[in-house]
């Protein structure tokens, strides 16, 4: 037993999730090797240590400033909340007042139009009836003879220029 210290015992569990086999076996090795009890009064006082800080830790925590309490508190309640929500709902948080602004003016200028209609009558423009058509002007070969030509046009407008030269 002098061969293997309990040293690996004491580094990979605690001393209270240790089994009492291992209890037993550590305290049997201790009376006979001084390094092995020193490290098994270490690891006692160590979780003494551990245990104490915990207590006190445990203590303060109810004499912690209430203003700091608050707001870790809220930051972790809206850290919790925001994980929850679906993805639309945190884009409806942000943008609700908007979209509900824009709904209450499109409603209050359709009430305005339905309700309140323009006092000026309406004045409906018609198309003027053209007997012909774009295609008909620009394709037709059989052109009135009493329609100008576009030369008979221009030197009837230009004729009277001349004339006053």
């Amino acid at each position: 037993m002098n061969e293997s210290h309990i040293t690996n015992i004491l580094d990979n569990s605690s001393l209270e999730n240790l089994p009492e086999r291992d209890l037993l076996v550590i305290r049997a090795h201790v009376e006979t090797c001084a390094e092995c009890d020193r490290a098994f009064a270490a690891a006692q006082i160590a979780a003494l240590l551990v245990k104490e800080c915990a207590d006190e830790a445990a203590e303060n925590s109810g004499n912690m400033n209430p203003f700091f309490q608050t707001r870790v508190l809220a930051a972790w309640r809206e850290q919790q909340a925001m994980t929850s929500v679906s993805a639309f709902r945190r884009l409806w948080n942000t943008t609700g007042a908007l979209v509900a602004s824009m709904a209450a003016t499109t409603a209050a200028l359709a009430v305005l139009t339905l309700v309140f209609p323009s006092s000026e009558p309406a004045s409906q423009q018609t198309a003027a009836l053209v007997p012909y058509s774009a295609e008909a002007v620009v394709l037709d070969q059989d052109q009135d003879s009493s329609q100008l030509t576009d030369d008979q046009t221009l030197s009837a407008i230009y004729a009277d220029d001349n004339e006053g030269k």
